[in-house]
């Protein structure tokens, strides 16, 4: 055997031991950013519901709105809170919680499921 030949088996034998490290890292940063977008979506459809919420006294409605601002995430995972002082001019808060689920295969070990995933908007109501 020649010094080239065991050179290119020996770089075969570390990319064979590598690759496997490699391919779960790949896989864990494109589950990080599932969340990160989930997490977007999730503030998004908070400050929709915050702004339904400052305009209409019908918490249906703004729970409504929070549900159709996250149309891209499944609803039976989604928890919304509005929390309202009395009169106008007086802060309303709605926080949504989104129960993120690991989807990325391969790497469920490296995470929790489901993760958490919150938001919170506050806004003036602008109704009494």
């Amino acid at each position: 055997m020649t010094n080239e030949a065991r050179e290119r088996g020996s770089a075969a034998v570390e990319f064979a031991l590598v690759l496997p490290l490699v391919l779960i890292l790949a896989l864990a940063l494109v589950q990080v950013g599932l969340l990160v977008k989930d997490g977007l979506v999730v503030q998004e459809a908070a400050r929709a519901g915050a702004r339904q919420a400052a305009v209409t006294n019908d918490d249906q409605s703004a729970r409504q709105a929070v549900l159709d601002a996250a149309a891209s995430l499944d609803p039976a995972r989604i928890e919304v809170s509005i929390t309202r002082s009395e009169g106008a001019g007086s802060p309303v808060t709605v926080g949504v919680v989104y129960h993120a689920p690991v989807s990325v295969p391969l790497v469920s070990w490296l995470f929790r499921s489901p993760i958490d995933v919150s938001g919170k908007a506050i806004m003036r109501q602008e109704t009494q």
